[in-house]
């Protein structure tokens, strides 16, 4: 059988789609992100070695994360799926988070190693950390490709051992995985999003 491939001229990197007046300056770059995932991978190989710990990816908004993350770890590594909403379609957390799918794998006794997208005020991160922690991992550590900065917040800074970068406490972001109402997630660096 013969495919013939098509030549597709990708798009610049960097470039804000003109149309959208929603999507406002660019935070990080793509080259920006790569280079950080790949610091992280290599700080998770080196904290990892001798095990094989489990990813936990938070769906949907760490997909994009984990993937690349994944590729830069160079050590024996699995990965798990959990799904957990807290924004709803708004711009501002209810608080009250849910599980929308549960992973589907035994994690006792198991290093696990949770992946998210962003820690906003860290009740997420610590309902997941408590609802993990009842089936007896061995270990569990937290990854966050962005954590938002505590400043003028009323909120405790997370505690996160991995961290991308850090945001600032009253911007909304897109890009990269992180969405407003389920769009944006394909932009291949992370924007403010013009509320």
């Amino acid at each position: 059988m013969f495919v013939k491939l098509l030549a597709v001229r990708a798009k610049p990197l960097n470039s804000t789609p003109a149309a959208d007046a929603d999507v406002g300056p660019v935070l990080f770059s793509a080259e920006q992100i790569a280079a950080r995932v790949q610091q992280i991978g290599g700080e998770i190989e080196r904290d990892f070695a001798g095990s094989v710990p489990l990813v936990v990816a938070i769906l949907k908004g760490s997909v994009l994360f984990v993937s690349d993350l994944l590729r830069a770890v160079d050590a024996p590594i699995e990965v798990e799926f959990l799904a957990v909403s807290s924004y709803g379609s708004g711009t501002k957390s209810t608080g009250v988070v849910r599980i929308g799918k549960d992973i589907d794998r035994e994690i006792s006794g198991r290093d696990v190693l949770i992946v998210e997208d962003i820690v906003d005020t860290g009740a997420t991160l610590r309902h997941l950390k408590d609802y993990l922690g009842q089936l007896k991992p061995a270990t569990i550590r937290t990854c966050s490709l962005l954590v938002r900065s505590p400043v003028g917040s009323e909120h405790e800074p997370p505690d996160v051992d991995y961290v991308g970068f850090e945001v600032a406490s009253d911007a909304f972001v897109i890009g990269y995985g992180l969405d407003h109402d389920q769009r944006y997630r394909n932009l291949p660096y992370i924007a403010e999003f013009l509320v």
